[in-house]
């Protein structure tokens, strides 16, 4: 891709915002080092800002010469940078006063504050990174989990545009060949008889297709090691389950009391288990008879249960099962589940058999005390051993589509087999090569070549300022 021009100079702050050691300010476009050199000023004499050196030396308010921070600066001149552009680094101290002072002084030198993701999409723009090289950028910065750090890391190394780049390049030698046979038929036909369509056939049906539909397919096979695995704790109020919260993620997350209520939304955090994030929502308990209020929380926890990957249903075994515990049954045996028979430190009332007898459309449950740590280790071991088993075992294909990626992928596989089918059929070339044209631009839109406005706008949104 060519180098895209831009006349703006643009600049953010780079780093969380904060007391910290280090912030930065990046700085970005033709004018970038000319900002820089009317508020700095360097300890030693200046070497003509050599590329990719740290100077060191001072901010300066160029209105009245005062000095504001002791800094680092680090100049990379085009197109060896992160944007293809000259970019400017200020490393200062971490502030929210110092940091907005240096911003506002590299502001009032004519330069733009960047939009969201602005730094990347100049990447894409000038040829620096393909857009799912992009994409990789911001999941890398969200990882939670080394899993999904390595999935970032491997797209980000370019594994899955080399992939639609050889794909792609199989199409156009495709479409050339139908383009062959469309002006010269008479001279090909003698020359290749039906071997030729046959050939076309075979690549598109036997490599091509399969190979697209398996690429796509990963994204539901894997999206765990992507995401996270959401596990929703549903059940009765004061069964355990803001308990169960704090005990998974190692902190007081969630209030816990005897009163029955306390918890009318949801209240999420993340714990890992081996290398997987997972995502545990901690819900409203679902009761007869709630107030307006409590309805509510109690209506989310119901749509959380029916989008959840795993669903936790605590059981309080020193109380009777009621006709609360019915409606959650209800929904929570149509999911994957596990049921965690809660309390067993104390007097028990019900047992396994009462569960089993009443739902029988329970498959796992265990015994157990929410206030024991030795319970709860083995609760973690439990859920890696039966719902993350797979996950772990497959870890890490060379690379796993995001949901753009998927559509894209499904769309290309449509248009193949649709291609496959016609050119089988003996239908018109056309038609076939209109296919092979539509499966194609699907694939380029994974990489962004001839990506509208609207769909880079979509993707570089989901950026901070600063990247």
């Amino acid at each position: 891709m060519d180098g895209f021009p831009f006349s703006e100079t643009i600049c953010a702050v780079a780093t969380p915002i904060g007391e910290a050691g280090i912030g930065i300010v990046k700085i970005s476009g033709p004018d970038a080092l000319t900002s820089l050199r009317r508020i700095f000023r360097a300890r030693t004499v200046a070497d003509a800002f050599a590329s990719h050196r740290l100077h060191l030396g001072w901010i300066v308010d160029p209105s009245t010469d005062q000095r504001l921070d002791e800094v680092l600066v680090s100049y990379m001149k085009a197109p060896r940078s992160y944007t293809g552009e000259d970019v400017v680094e200020i490393n200062c101290h971490s502030g929210y006063a110092i940091l907005d002072r240096i911003l506002r002084l590299v502001l009032a030198q004519g330069v733009r504050l960047a939009e969201p993701g602005e730094f990347t999409r100049r990447a894409f723009m000038n040829g620096r990174l393909d857009l799912s090289q992009a994409e990789a950028v911001v999941e890398l910065i969200r990882s939670r989990s080394e899993q999904e750090l390595a999935i970032a890391g491997r797209q980000l190394r370019g594994e899955l545009s080399e992939t639609v780049h050889a794909w792609r390049r199989r199409l156009l030698n495709i479409e050339a060949s139908l383009e062959a046979f469309l002006d010269f038929p008479e001279e090909l036909e003698e020359e290749e008889g039906s071997s030729g369509h046959d050939a076309v056939s075979q690549e598109l049906r036997d490599r091509l297709l399969p190979a697209v539909r398996e690429l796509a397919s990963r994204y539901d096979e894997q999206r765990v090691l992507r995401e996270g695995l959401a596990l929703v704790l549903a059940g009765k109020p004061n069964v355990g389950k803001s308990s169960l919260l704090n005990a998974l993620v190692g902190r007081d997350r969630a209030i816990v009391t005897p009163i029955p209520g306390t918890t009318r939304d949801i209240i999420e955090d993340t714990f890992v288990i081996q290398g997987i994030c997972v995502r545990v929502l901690d819900t409203a308990g679902v009761r007869s008879g709630a107030d307006t209020i409590e309805s509510c929380g109690i209506e989310r926890t119901l749509r959380s249960v029916e989008e959840a990957d795993l669903v936790i249903w605590l059981i309080d075994t020193s109380r009777p099962l009621s006709c609360d515990d019915d409606l959650i049954a209800a929904h929570v045996i149509r999911r994957p589940h596990l049921v965690i028979l809660n309390k067993a430190d104390l007097p028990q009332v019900i047992g396994r058999k009462d569960v089993f007898d009443r739902y029988p459309g329970v498959e796992h449950a265990v015994s157990l005390s929410v206030l024991r740590p030795d319970d709860i280790q083995q609760l973690r071991e439990t859920i890696r051993t039966r719902f993350l088993r797979d996950a772990q075992l497959s870890a890490c294909p060379a690379f796993i589509p995001n949901l753009r990626q998927k559509r894209a992928l499904d769309e290309a596989a449509s248009a193949l087999e649709r291609a496959a089918r016609l050119i089988a059929n003996g239908d018109f070339l056309e038609l076939v090569a209109a296919e092979v044209r539509t499966a194609r631009t699907a694939l380029e839109t994974i990489v962004g070549i001839g990506a509208p406005e609207d769909l880079l706008d979509e993707v570089f949104s989901k950026f901070c300022i600063g990247k």
